[in-house]
């Protein structure tokens, strides 16, 4: 798998939390809950991030988390329901995705297995990063969004 390693800066974001299995019923948790949110809160046009909390393959399905994330500026009030939090700087691996909710976990495990095998990964957030002008294709499902795996 290609990609880049990026010094990202830290960003402070509001955010809604899905727990569940990842793949698919994420991307139904944006569709039916993260965006109208969004919307309702004035947050639309703006970067957004999904923030997996936790590994899939040694966290049982029903409890893993994942943050659905949408950049705010520093005097932004975050109200219920949503939370602050800050994701964080530092040196990241980006790889670029296009393709279907379905097929995020895979590509994620490719990515991440590459990295280790490379020796680079070190400890931190792993996040997708949804460019402010995000689209998904109604007919195919399909979008784009870049990996960020934290590397030394």
């Amino acid at each position: 798998m290609e990609y880049e390693v990026k010094d990202l800066p830290a960003v402070r974001v509001a955010y809604l939390r899905y727990k569940g299995p990842f793949g698919a019923p994420i991307g139904e948790f944006w569709k039916e809950v993260f965006t109208p949110w969004q919307k309702a809160f004035g947050l639309v046009g703006k970067v957004t991030y999904g923030v997996a909390q936790d590994d899939p393959s040694t966290t049982p399905p029903d409890q893993c988390r994942y943050d659905a994330c949408v950049e705010v500026s520093a005097d932004y009030p975050v109200k219920e329901p949503a939370k602050e939090a800050t994701i964080p700087g530092g040196r990241y691996a980006v790889a670029k995705f296009k393709g279907t909710g379905d097929q995020v976990p895979q590509v994620w495990g490719e990515f991440f297995g590459q990295l280790q095998a490379e020796g680079k990964v070190v400890a931190g957030a792993c996040f997708e990063r949804y460019p402010a002008d995000y689209a998904m294709d109604p007919a195919t499902g399909v979008f784009e969004a870049e990996l960020c795996i934290p590397v030394k």
